[in-house]
């Protein structure tokens, strides 16, 4: 029997799950990322420490949506360019055309000095912040950071009147 400590997060199957939802109901995935050092996405488009990827099929080539990262190549301005996105930086999956999805809590990150040795069991409290996952529903508002530059072959969303907000699902 796996203890807490020794499983895998959920993250990454929520994400490939509300991914493959997305693409079942002709909807097109969008990833709102927190950047950072570990982060690799043009620099140039992150507003506020964050930016919103759309990461359909036809927007991105060799995507792969592991269980620690999410990478594929993806066109900014005309430009290819190589994405990778650790799981933890992943803030929210969505559907651009009605707003619905999943927002998930930021990983803290755990400075190298404090990292457990082998033999040592890791403070779990030090390495997350304890809070549920939050679904976006219709009529909610998706996370900050949506209106930076879209992919060249992605139009924009249009008007649809009532923003959607994020509610906790408990």
């Amino acid at each position: 029997m796996n203890s807490a400590l020794q499983t895998t997060s959920t993250r990454p199957y929520l994400i490939r799950a509300l991914y493959e939802w997305c693409g079942d109901n002709g909807f097109t995935p969008f990833i709102a990322v927190s950047v950072d050092a570990s982060v690799s996405v043009p620099q140039e488009y992150v507003r506020d420490g964050e930016i919103v990827l759309n990461v359909s099929m036809d927007a991105t080539s060799g995507l792969l949506i592991g269980n620690d990262a999410i990478e594929f190549k993806g066109r900014f301005g005309g430009v290819a360019r190589d994405i990778y996105v650790p799981i933890g930086r992943v803030l929210a999956i969505y559907a651009r055309e009605n707003g619905q999805g999943m927002a998930f809590p930021l990983v803290a990150d755990v400075p190298p000095e404090s990292a457990p040795l082998p033999n040592e069991v890791p403070d779990v409290a030090a390495m997350a912040v304890p809070t549920k996952p939050v679904l976006l529903k219709e009529g909610s508002t998706a996370p900050k950071g949506g209106a930076g530059p879209l992919p060249d072959d992605v139009p924009p969303r249009p008007p649809t009147g009532a923003r959607p907000t994020l509610t906790r699902v408990k």
